[in-house]
């Protein structure tokens, strides 16, 4: 871990890439649990800056983060330029305000080590007023019994060679699904059985469920209308 761009002088195990922009509210949050992590992999953390006003590059910092800078134009385009200055053999991403349980990466390594899958994302707990829970069931239950899992890209791990083979991260709406679906045709992924990571339900209480529901369609009918 360093507290700018990284020089590359040692490789880790894993490096988590977190797309940022005026986060400083969660990101300490995310950050710290990354701290908490019992495990024997080595990894790195890299916080990717799109123009932040707020305090969130000196917050990454206070956690010894690597910070990179990019203009901010897409979370697909930030997911991509962290993980080009990523050293890991695997690409954790997360959202700034998603925070790991302590097992996180030895649970979900270990998980795609053993069913020999490319990438994987694990159940999640999302916090928030109660109708959050609907999404929380949605992500738990049927984005994981898909076909071609959905793997949200608040919370996952893929191998570097299939995300590079792949293209990374589509910029196009709704980036996390057209990734899934693109990575999903070409290699196995798969769902840990095991609630790892807890997401901040802001959304749904800023915009209600319905609201949020409404939010995602809309993203959802413009990637497929990019033909993802």
């Amino acid at each position: 871990m360093g507290s700018d761009d990284p020089d590359g002088d040692d490789d880790a195990d894993v490096s988590f890439v977190i797309p940022a922009k005026n986060e400083g509210d969660y990101l300490r949050g995310t950050l710290a649990s990354l701290t908490g992590l019992d495990t024997d992999y080595v990894y790195e953390v890299i916080v990717v800056d799109g123009n932040s006003g707020d305090e969130m590059r000196e917050i990454a910092r206070e956690y010894d983060a690597t910070v990179v800078h990019e203009d901010g134009s897409s979370v697909a385009t930030a997911r991509n330029f962290g993980a080009e200055r990523a050293s890991g053999e695997w690409l954790a991403f997360l959202d700034a305000d998603t925070r790991v349980r302590a097992n996180y990466l030895t649970e979900l390594l270990g998980f795609v080590e053993t069913e020999g899958v490319a990438a994987a994302s694990s159940y999640c707990r999302i916090t928030g007023p109660r109708r959050a829970k609907l999404m929380e069931v949605t992500i738990n239950h049927l984005f994981s019994r898909f076909a071609h899992p959905i793997l949200p890209g608040f919370s996952c791990v893929v191998h570097r060679r299939a995300f590079e083979e792949i293209g990374g991260f589509p910029d196009v709406p709704n980036e996390g699904t057209a990734f899934s679906r693109r990575l999903s045709r070409r290699f196995p992924t798969a769902y840990c059985p095991t609630v790892l990571a807890e997401s901040s339900g802001r959304r749904i209480a800023d915009l209600g469920l319905t609201g949020t529901l409404w939010h995602y369609a809309r993203l959802d009918i413009a990637r497929l209308r990019a033909d993802y």
